[in-house]
């Protein structure tokens, strides 16, 4: 029997591995209309010293790294570390072949087993708004940080994907992406709020990006990837779906995609 919560449990299903994060970041690795790339935007606002300790929550497959390894300080201790034991497994694999070294660790947000002021930057990527209990999480972060630590998260803001919600939504209108819940959670628009309880000195950054894309498929496997669609959307709606994307590709060439993601930045207060 299993004990979790549903939506921890359906966040588990969710990412057991890296597929469905590697469904998504393909629609946007290749229709961008960004020249700078996220994973490179995101490593370009990190003010830290040459020599510190860094702990990534959430890392996904390991992109952010992957992406800057050549522009790793030598003096960065980092420890990388994801609920999901099977996209740890994906991190290790993507750096397996890096010279340098990372430590890699299985780490619920809401219970970091590490020691009080450890590290000097804590980095969450789009994961906040995943964690059943805000609060928790954002307590454990000011803990684990030294006094003054930095704190990076990104998050999106309410008109991420537009588009696409607005298409998908008479067709199951219950999603959490049609209804716009990352956001609620955390979000661009309410992030410094949630944040000014356990730090200080905030401000956020926006990256500014849409998508041009004029193909249907990376669209629909897009959509189909998010959490809860394969549930909600039946084979008859998931066809629909590849339908009205032909429309509109077929009327405009290409389909728009509105982006909305930043990053807030903030301290640990120094006590």
């Amino acid at each position: 029997m299993n004990n979790l919560p549903e939506s921890e449990e359906l966040l588990a299903k969710q990412y057991r591995d890296a597929s469905n994060l590697n469904a998504r970041a393909r629609l946007h690795v290749e229709f961008s209309t960004s020249k700078c790339g996220w994973m490179r935007w995101v490593f370009d606002q990190f003010d830290l010293p040459e020599r510190c300790r860094i702990l990534e929550l959430g890392c996904g497959p390991g992109w952010l790294w992957k992406q800057n390894l050549q522009r790793i300080p030598i003096g960065w201790d980092i420890t990388i570390s994801d609920f999901s034991p099977g996209i740890i497994t994906s991190a290790k694999h993507a750096l397996a072949d890096a010279e340098r070294t990372f430590s890699f660790e299985v780490i619920d947000a809401q219970a970091i087993p590490l020691a009080d002021e450890l590290f000097d930057a804590v980095i969450a990527n789009h994961m906040l708004y995943h964690v059943p209990d805000l609060e928790k999480a954002l307590a454990e972060i000011r803990r684990v940080l030294k006094d003054g630590g930095r704190f990076y998260t990104t998050t999106n803001g309410e008109n991420h994907m537009k588009e696409l919600a607005d298409l998908v939504r008479p067709l199951a209108p219950e999603l959490p992406f049609v209804q716009r819940a990352n956001s609620k959670v955390f979000g661009l628009e309410n992030g410094q709020t949630k944040l000014e309880r356990y730090f200080d000195n905030i401000s956020h950054r926006r990256y500014e990006d849409s998508l041009e894309v004029p193909e249907t498929e990376p669209l629909a496997a897009w959509v189909l990837s998010i959490r809860g669609a394969t549930e909600a959307l039946t084979d008859k709606n998931a066809a629909e779906l590849r339908r009205l994307i032909d429309v509109r590709i077929a009327s405009e060439g290409s389909f728009h995609v509105t982006k909305s993601v930043g990053m807030f930045m903030a301290n640990r207060p120094a006590m």
